[in-house]
């Protein structure tokens, strides 16, 4: 017992010493070992779990839902300036309004990631919130759990309860080993570290989170009555609790400070690790800034600098035109290459036909280019003094640039399309590029490359032509060996088992996403009744709309849907939902109860342990409330939902109790 907790506070010291003070005193795998050896312990005795242990940094929990969550003082925006002149301006005002100019000014960056609000009572973690509306924001304390540089239990003299405001960041290493695993699986590539943390914080898998490896800046502590003068004091306090703050903050008393701060920083911020957008100024003084307030939306002490985005000019060599999976025509600037950002850039979206014309674009026109985060760079702006009169305007296509088919476009819609889905090549390519994925039909062993490899050796030219490959036929292609098309060919074989909705949604019928595909497998139980539904069936349906009910119906009147469905089935796709065992057979132990899961299972999947307790009789829910019967907990439950069950009464049945109740044949009626 005591080892337990005395290897619980030496992780937590360890991890301090790594992520806050960048002096870590034992090596990677001796702390492995000091890991796996508290994780061990933890295992042998359940009954002393703690949600803010440091084995909660790997994750592992799920969350189905995130609750909404009142922030106990609001998070206010900053107001944006974006000059020299508009600083000033700020800093008369706040002049005005004290009475005298003895203004010392905090000068922070101000970090593009995703603002959090930590809360903490007597030294723990209790809660994580998004910044939401200000008000209200989502908890994702479990998620925010597994980021090493939030502490979990905190060092020295902290206040009893208060609450410290962050922002998570994902640096470029991360975003870019992503990206880099991404592009060899064939998925496609996050857009900027800013909006992949932020989806990261939102993953219901925790241990995913985890793997993402993101960290946080702390900025500002919240709690009335602080025996603190100044806002760099309060953050070097907050250090030595344990958060991460930014050490190269600087206090300064002018406005030429304040700029010196800002120019310094718009040079240094390439070589930063994570994304910065610019530079934040306060009022370093914490009665000052209880005088000075807030207004509706900002507070009047701080205001945000932002750096304009980079851009730089270079000649438009061509457009070219990009057909997606759905016919979508996405036209490209073909660049004289050019350094935006650090990276050389060659190709920049012109979004659409709209946009072109509103650029009135000519080849060889000299372009402005600018990179707010895109992966692909953005045409902002033309140099109209520079162009020659004889230069070619460029005219949107009217037809499609892969196979020739006239293009459509729907009205109020930006974005024209391709009509020909069942012989233009891209479009056919981009369908089974579909099925396969890992969200649709999860075929292992094969991904977008091979894909493409295939159709163009002529192996394939539908999704159902995929399962009357071979191994033989398969190694013929270059580059490919046995073990490769070994694994090709059973990863598609066992995609028979995939459950319909997965097959539905592996269709691509246009405006039918996973939650709809899942409503409608269902309620339809098999493919043959899900053909001959009628509108008025289908929009009966929960999240099934009226745009989707008429793709539907459109998508199975088309012929050549109907033989392919017909050439699947040949294929020994069963193409209809699982029986479901009845739950007579097995005895009614959550009968009429409703039923909470929450943490990791041994033995069973997500899916696999909510399908036995409806064969036990019980009912799944997401959250605790007071009609939740029991809370079952595998490895790693939700601290919340465990606390909100301890606080109404409501019983908590580990995976092992319920295995013990079963195997004694235990029918609780």
């Amino acid at each position: 017992m005591n080892r337990l907790y005395e290897l619980r506070d030496q992780l937590h010291d360890h991890n301090y010493r790594y992520y806050v003070l960048n002096d870590p005193i034992i090596s990677d795998f001796q702390f492995d070992l000091l890991m796996q050896e508290l994780q061990e312990l933890e295992s042998k005795y359940p009954s002393l779990y703690d949600s803010n242990s440091p084995t909660q940094r790997v994750g592992g929990a799920v969350t189905e839902n995130f609750e909404t969550s009142t922030h106990q003082i609001p998070l206010y925006s900053l107001q944006n300036t974006y000059s020299k002149k508009e600083i000033i301006q700020w800093i008369d005002r706040m002049i005005r309004l004290l009475g005298h100019n003895r203004i010392h000014f905090l000068c922070e960056l101000k970090f593009d990631g995703v603002s959090i609000n930590l809360q903490y009572k007597d030294g723990q973690l209790m809660k994580a919130i998004t910044r939401g509306d200000g008000q209200k924001g989502d908890d994702v304390t479990t998620n925010v759990r597994t980021i090493s540089s939030i502490p979990l239990v905190l060092k020295n003299d902290f206040p009893n309860e208060f609450e410290i405001r962050g922002e998570i960041l994902l640096n470029r290493r991360q975003f870019n080993r992503l990206n880099a695993s991404r592009k060899e699986k064939g998925l496609e590539l996050y857009r900027n570290p800013r909006n992949t943390a932020a989806g990261t914080l939102k993953l219901q898998d925790s241990s995913q989170v985890a793997q993402r490896r993101l960290s946080c800046f702390c900025f500002s502590v919240v709690q009335q009555n602080l025996r603190y003068e100044t806002q760099s004091e309060m953050l070097q306090k907050a250090k030595q609790w344990g958060f991460k703050i930014f050490e190269e903050m600087e206090v300064v008393d002018s406005i030429e400070g304040i700029w010196r701060f800002i120019e310094k920083w718009e040079l240094k911020r390439k070589n930063l690790d994570f994304e910065i957008d610019g530079v934040v100024i306060k009022a370093n003084s914490l009665v000052q800034q209880h005088k000075l307030g807030e207004t509706s939306k900002f507070p009047r002490w701080a205001i945000a600098f932002k750096f304009p985005a980079e851009n730089i000019s270079t000649i438009l060599k061509s457009v070219t035109y990009q057909v997606g999976k759905t016919g979508a025509i996405t036209p490209v600037a073909e660049l004289l290459p050019v350094i935006l950002s650090g990276t050389q850039v060659k190709r920049a979206s012109l979004h659409n036909a709209d946009q072109i014309g509103k650029l009135d674009l000519r080849i060889g026109d000299w372009v402005y280019v600018e990179k707010g985060g895109e992966i692909i760079p953005k045409i902002t702006g033309v140099d109209h003094s520079n162009r020659a009169s004889n230069k070619h305007k460029v005219i949107f296509p009217n037809k499609c640039p892969e196979c020739r088919t006239p293009l459509t476009r729907e009205k109020d819609q930006a974005i024209h399309y391709c009509p020909n889905s069942h012989y233009c090549k891209p479009q056919i390519i981009g369908k089974i590029q579909h099925y396969i994925s890992r969200n649709a039909m999860d075929i292992k062993g094969i991904g977008d490359q091979k894909v493409v490899l295939l159709y163009e050796n002529q192996l394939i030219k539908n999704i159902a032509d995929l399962y009357s490959l071979t191994i033989e036929m398969v190694m013929r292609l270059p580059l490919i060996q046995s073990k490769s098309a070994q694994n090709m060919i059973e990863g598609i074989q066992k995609s028979k088992n995939q459950p319909l909705w997965r097959f539905i949604f592996g269709l691509g019928i246009r405006h039918v996403g996973e939650t709809a595909s899942k409503q409608l497998a269902k309620n339809f139980q098999a493919l043959e009744h899900f053909i001959s539904a009628t509108y008025e069936s289908l929009i009966e349906i929960e999240d099934i709309g009226e745009i989707m009910a008429h793709s539907i119906i459109s998508y199975f009147k088309d012929a050549s849907n109907c033989a392919l469905i017909n050439q699947l089935k040949s294929h020994g796709l069963p193409l209809e939902s699982s029986p479901t065992p009845k739950s007579e057979e097995r005895p009614q132990f959550f009968k009429n109860k409703k039923v909470v899961v929450s943490g990791v299972f041994e033995n069973y999947s997500r899916q696999e342990i909510k399908q036995l307790v409806e064969d036990l009789g019980g009912q799944i829910v997401s959250s605790v409330s007071k009609r939740t019967g029991v809370i079952l907990i595998g490895q790693s439950p939700g601290a919340s939902k465990i606390s909100k069950a301890k606080s109404l009464g409501i019983s908590i049945l580990t995976q092992i109790e319920l295995e013990d109740n079963l195997k004694n044949g235990y029918n609780k009626n």
